[in-house]
């Protein structure tokens, strides 16, 4: 099975409502696809956000990343050779992680149809299903209480809030989500970056005190203030999950030696795809540190990659794929059985995915 090329399209998405977190608002999904295309006829479907606010890479970035340096690395390989060709994605080019995401899952989808093997097989095959939370945006305090109970009637049992864009308004953002949903529901919060180390445990610890029963918190701190990250982590009542601190297996090995968080998040748009993932999921075996998956604002492709990977490994114990729910529409045939909080992976060759539909071809 050898590539013949490697074709990109975009397609655009409407969101249910906007997306809004402390460091951007979004009212629509705009992805990279990629097709690899092969000999044999079969086609490996891959899928980059341009999140330039957290990864950097923009959606002329993914492009330009992609047709001037990966394609030019991957056309002519033959499939077969696995590990040297997603070697070659990693270094043919620095950073530009979403763009190496998007061909990395593709060629996994592709050595999977080459083998008649679902990918989350490939990687271990724990389980079919998984249960996600969903996010909750950062709005006034009674729009985001209304918006987590009609994420309850949908049927969650646990809710991502997000806030961090007014540190003196969390607290009461978070009471008046409790107070509506009750005591039953789950709440993880993401703060973004939002927040300085001090002023994060003076935030999470009162917001114990309160009761409001937090299950973790995500990205208190600046990425890069991994000291910050460890101080809150060893102060906070609150358990520290790293997300934006994590942009490579080296990071999260870091973190993990550190003991600057308590979990640790895989994303593949941000350590650059399932290959590297792999590594960060082993590392956190080996420290014994709990994962959770996440994704950007995707459709369903690129999602639908992670859950294979979820569903490969029992280190992964959270779960944050809610991009496809977000949206409202669903343009990508085939691939994870999305229904509100269960997903359930497919056992089609590859990724399962068959087809885009409305995608336009650059």
């Amino acid at each position: 099975m050898k590539i013949t090329e490697v074709k990109l399209g975009r397609i655009s998405v409407p969101l249910r409502v906007p997306f809004k977190t402390a460091v951007r608002s979004v009212d629509s999904v705009e992805d990279v696809i990629v097709e690899i295309h092969t000999d044999t006829g079969a086609v490996g479907y891959g899928e980059a956000p341009p999140t330039g606010a957290v990864t950097g890479d923009t959606t002329g970035a993914i492009v330009g990343a992609i047709q001037d340096h990966i394609a030019k690395s991957i056309v002519g390989r033959d499939v077969d050779d696995f590990e040297d060709v997603i070697q070659t994605v990693q270094k043919c080019i620095v950073k530009n992680t979403s763009a190496k995401a998007a061909v990395d899952m593709a060629l996994w989808d592709l050595y999977g149809q080459l083998y008649k093997i679902p990918v989350y097989k490939l990687m271990g095959g724990a389980r079919k299903q998984i249960v996600t939370d969903i996010t909750i945006s950062v709005n006034p305090p009674e729009e985001m209480a209304r918006d987590a109970v009609n994420a309850v009637e949908r049927g969650y049992d646990t809710l991502k809030i997000k806030v961090g864009a007014n540190p003196e308004l969390d607290v009461a953002r978070l009471a008046a989500v409790r107070q509506a949903i009750g005591d039953k529901t789950r709440i993880r919060i993401d703060a973004n970056q939002g927040w300085e180390p001090k002023q994060a445990v003076r935030l999470l610890n009162q917001m114990q005190e309160k009761g409001l029963d937090i299950e973790f918190v995500e990205q208190p701190v600046k990425a890069h203030d991994f000291e910050g990250l460890k101080y809150v982590t060893e102060r906070s009542y609150v358990p520290v999950l790293a997300d934006e601190s994590v942009f490579s297996p080296e990071d999260a090995l870091t973190i993990m030696q550190m003991g600057a968080a308590d979990l640790v998040n895989i994303k593949l748009m941000k350590c650059g795809g399932l290959y590297n993932a792999l590594k960060i999921a082993s590392a956190a075996e080996v420290y014994g540190v709990e994962c959770m998956i996440g994704c950007m604002l995707e459709a369903k492709i690129s999602v639908n990659a992670a859950v294979h990977l979820a569903c490969a490994k029992k280190i992964i114990t959270k779960i944050d794929l809610d991009g496809p729910v977000l949206c409202s529409e669903d343009p990508i045939l085939g691939g994870a059985v999305f229904q509100e909080q269960l997903i359930t992976v497919s056992d089609e060759p590859g990724l399962g995915i068959k087809g885009v539909e409305g995608i336009q071809y650059l």
